[in-house]
């Protein structure tokens, strides 16, 4: 009996060892694409244009496209969003700054711009494979689908935005900040020694 289970355990352990070498190459991988932002989002566009060709052609599969248009739109919002919310600080006492005196503190996202990138890519890819199964092709009138999904992306943006507002925070950061130092006084003004 106990010679059955061992010629399992010999039999799995070339599989598992596969999976973990396949698991570790395509980690290695994804870890080098990191600091290649502009490829690894040309690389999604790309993919999203595979995939709307072959909804496009296909004619169908407008509720697998709906679906993916609000997981999108529930990524976007987390990425947009930061890591604690203000609403919720202002409970506890500590807040964004306000005013010049207050504390740097710096947007962090609730969603970091890789792991935004990729769960796009992999929600891309899945919905591009759903369209192969037949069970996914639901017939539906997909006019109705993208006004409801166009007023609850436009609904869900003013939301944020108004919140942005609010809370004085923007998302997004355009390159290094400069300093430019401090401006000199006036030549009227001297120095007081003691």
């Amino acid at each position: 009996m106990e010679g059955l289970g061992d010629d399992a355990a010999t039999a799995v352990a070339p599989l598992a060892k596969w999976k973990s070498d396949l698991s570790r190459t395509f980690q290695h991988y994804l870890d080098r694409s990191t600091p290649h932002l502009t490829e690894r989002w040309l690389g999604t566009l790309a993919i999203a244009a595979i995939y709307v060709l072959r909804v496009y052609f296909v004619q169908g599969f407008y509720i697998v496209s709906y679906g993916l248009g609000i997981y999108i739109l529930n990524l976007l919002i987390g990425f947009l969003s930061p890591k604690v919310d203000p609403e919720l600080e202002v409970l506890d006492g500590a807040s964004l700054p306000t005013k010049g005196s207050d504390e740097f503190k710096p947007f962090i996202r609730r969603l970091p711009e890789f792991k935004f990138w990729y769960s796009i890519t992999k929600a891309f890819c899945m919905a591009f494979l759903m369209t192969f199964f037949s069970v996914f092709d639901v017939p539906v009138f997909w006019p109705i689908l993208l006004f409801y999904w166009i007023a609850l992306f436009v609904l869900t943006m003013k939301r944020q935005i108004m919140h942005m507002i609010k809370y004085k925070y923007v998302p997004f950061s355009m390159g290094k900040q400069r300093y430019t130092g401090k401006k000199t006084a006036a030549s009227g003004m001297g120095l007081v020694m003691d």
